[in-house]
């Protein structure tokens, strides 16, 4: 059993308490080196932006995504409609990937909105001769899956904004 006087608590009261120190990066700096004037900071300052700006951008490969080929190939999918939905087949999100060998060879996996879509005969077969009709292609193929499924998550923005759906 707690006694009542156990229960107690004592306080002391006090007027004011003296903060601790606090760190200081400029406390720091003066025990390492000599003071920078402005003037100095500034240079050294224009120093790491000079090698910075002066690089040049990594130019991507003509297969990579970002390079010419890459690019000029996602350009000729993006002139394809699905005829049912007035948005191209690559913001409507049917192209799952695109890869472009080093020898030129395109290879597209794609799906459609349905297995029993009107178009699924003809559409990869389009999808095929747009490909390989970009110049500097040696070959396309298109590779048609089902898994994963389509979904309307799977649109751009742009084709969301096209349909009102956003």
């Amino acid at each position: 059993m707690i006694e009542e006087a156990d229960k107690r608590f004592r306080v002391e009261e006090v007027d004011a308490v003296a903060p601790p120190p606090r760190a200081r990066v400029e406390d720091a700096a003066e025990d390492a080196a000599p003071a920078e004037s402005a003037s100095q900071k500034l240079e050294r300052k224009k120093d790491y932006l000079d090698g910075f700006l002066s690089q040049k951008p990594v130019e991507a490969a003509a297969g990579e995504p970002g390079g010419e080929l890459y690019e000029n190939v996602i350009g000729a999918l993006k002139e394809i409609f699905d005829p049912e939905i007035p948005v191209n087949i690559y913001d409507l999100g049917l192209i799952y990937g695109v890869e472009v060998s080093d020898e030129a060879d395109v290879t597209i996996m794609m799906t459609l909105t349905t297995p029993h879509c009107p178009v699924a005969e003809s559409m990869p077969g389009e999808v095929e001769l747009r490909a390989s009709s970009v110049p500097g292609v040696r070959s396309a193929e298109v590779n048609l899956v089902w898994d994963p499924p389509w979904d309307p998550a799977k649109m751009s923005d742009e084709a969301r904004l096209e349909l009102g759906m956003l």
